[in-house]
């Protein structure tokens, strides 16, 4: 299976550097996580400075966007409180909606 690839970073202001690293150190990582595995990246989702609690970020709704429209069929994040912190949004996104996508 070919893969189009979503980069997906989040840092909220609240996270600083305690956890999630820097939106750059995220960015590297996951180019290099790509590259290692041969995965072509479709493209990168950054949300800056934009809490974990809720799922209306801005680069978000635009991966939600272009998965919808057939862009992409994975995504990679580097763990999955960047993806979200409200853990059962987060895991119906990973569980139900994403395979039903077939990303």
């Amino acid at each position: 299976m070919k893969y189009s690839a979503a980069l997906y970073i989040r840092l909220s202001k609240e996270d600083g550097r305690k956890d999630s690293g820097s939106i750059g150190s995220q960015r590297e990582l996951l180019k290099n996580f790509a590259f290692e595995n041969g995965f072509s990246v479709f493209g990168e989702y950054v949300d800056d400075g934009f809490s974990g609690t809720n799922f209306e970020r801005p680069a978000f709704k635009k991966m939600i966007s272009d998965i919808e429209n057939g862009k992409i069929n994975l995504v990679i994040t580097k763990d999955f409180s960047r993806l979200g912190r409200d853990y059962i949004s987060a895991g119906q996104f990973t569980e139900i909606y994403f395979p039903s996508k077939g990303v």
